[in-house]
Parts: C-alpha cells; structure tokens; sequence
C-alpha cells in the first residue's frame, strides 16, 4: 500500500478570479487525482501577481506533499510562475538553450517570427526534472525539494490535459508508487434524503480504501465506491466487499448502478 499523498492545485490567472474563464484544468485534474488515489485538499485560484503566487505556493509547501500549478508558464511579462516557484523554494532560475531552440523550431514549423520574450520560457528553476511540451511552446517541469513537490503545467486546456494525460500521472504512479488500477462503481439511490443515507452507511465513508462518497442529484443520490489496487481482481473484490456491506443496509433504496439514471428506472 502506497503511503497517502495530499496535493493541492494551484490555477494562476487574472482572468479567472475576474471570471472571464471557467477554470476547467482544475475539475480536470481533481478528477484525475481522484482517479489515481491521491487526495486533493485544496484548490487555489490566485491571480498574475508574483508576491502573492510566491506566498501561495509557501503556505501550500507548508501543508500538501504534492502542488500542481496551471498558468503562468507564457512569455509575457505577467507570466512569472516560474520566478514564483524559483522564489518560494530558494532556487535559481536556469536557462536551457535547448528548450529555447526546441520553442524556436516549434515557431518555425508554424511560420511565425519568435519574439524575444519567448526566451523566457527557456528558464527553469534548478534542479527541476523538464517536461517537453510537443503541444505548445511552455516548457513545464517538476521540481522535487524536502517540503513537497512542485508540478508546473500550462494554462491553456489542450496543452494542460495532455501532459498531464502523458506526463504528469505516469511520473505519479512509478515516482510516488501509486496503484496501477483505480476503480469506481456508482449505486443509484432514490427515497432517502443525503442526510439519512449518510448515517446509513456513515461505518463505510471512514475508509480508506475502497473511499465512499455521496453525491446529490435531482431525484437521486449516487454512492461511488472508489478502489486503488494493483490489478483489476484486486480491485473488484474490494468495490464488492464494500457494495454487498451497502446493499445490506440500504438495499431497498438502490435502484440501478453506474451509468443508469432514475428516469430510466421507472
């Protein structure tokens, strides 16, 4: 069994503490957590300002093992992720000329002219493991230091979801040892207010692993049973245990499973 891991997201941005944008990398990537069996504590949204992204990312060391930041990585002035996590964990800013020249074929390929300030994203703090990014032009990293681990990824949608996809969660399963298999089974329940099911099955909502939530819905009630293992059998048998300690319980109140809704039910 993997020793637990708490992680924190960090979404750097003006614009979405304007709410001129939906912050949709952060439900990206809660769910993506989710999946993998790390615990997600925190979700901060902080704006384009280096003191308050340094002090963000300060208190975030100070209570989380793991920090994944989306934002900030461009080659605009007010893109200053970088200098923040440099800051925040006493580290030196180093340029790679081999990401500048990788930023500059990408441009290339394209046909358009590389302004200077693009330069700025060939800088990393020391001692960080880069990330390529074949899908845009910020180079991301990870950066390991005693307080916790830092995982910078680019704001925009597309670019974020794919490193995370090809990067992010496979560093997180071989480097922190996380299970292979994450398995989820829903059990549809109708006829019982959220706070009643809660005292139900209350025993169940205190474990670890498989983790049992609720989640209200009009009509209904969804109790996902979530389990990490190290194979698909390993993981059935505990989704089963647990059901079978729920359907006990509640029983009469389940009306379908997964993917069926209760207007299809009746």
């Amino acid at each position: 069994m993997h020793t637990p891991i708490n992680a924190e997201i960090i979404s750097i941005g003006t614009e979405i503490l304007l709410g001129e944008i939906t912050d949709t990398n952060a439900t990206r990537l809660a769910r993506a957590l989710r999946d993998v069996g790390v615990n997600l504590y925190f979700v901060t949204a902080v704006g384009d300002n280096l003191e308050r992204i340094t002090a963000t990312l300060r208190h975030g060391l100070a209570r989380s093992d793991l920090l994944i930041t989306t934002g900030g990585l461009g080659p605009t002035k007010d893109d200053v992720t970088r200098q923040a996590v440099a800051a925040a964990t006493g580290r030196e800013l180093v340029f790679h000329q081999s990401l500048l020249d990788q930023i500059a074929a990408r441009f290339q390929h394209f046909g358009v002219p590389m302004s200077d300030n693009n330069r700025q994203q060939a800088l990393i703090p020391a001692g960080a493991q880069i990330i390529e990014n074949p899908v845009g032009t910020a180079p991301c990293y990870i950066l390991e230091t005693d307080a916790g681990t830092i995982i910078s990824l680019p704001g925009v949608p597309r670019e974020m979801l794919y490193l995370l996809e090809h990067r992010v969660l496979p560093y997180l399963r071989q480097r922190m040892g996380l299970p292979a298999i994450i398995k989820a089974r829903l059990l549809r329940v109708t006829g019982m207010g959220e706070s009643t099911l809660d005292e139900h099955i209350s025993a169940f909502m205190d474990q670890a692993n498989p983790t049992v939530g609720l989640a209200a819905h009009s009509g209904q009630i969804d109790i996902r049973i979530t389990a990490r293992a190290a194979d698909v059998a390993a993981a059935d048998a505990l989704i089963a245990e647990t059901e079978a300690g729920i359907r006990a319980l509640v029983g009469p109140y389940i009306f379908g499973t997964d993917q069926a809704m209760l207007d299809e039910a009746v």
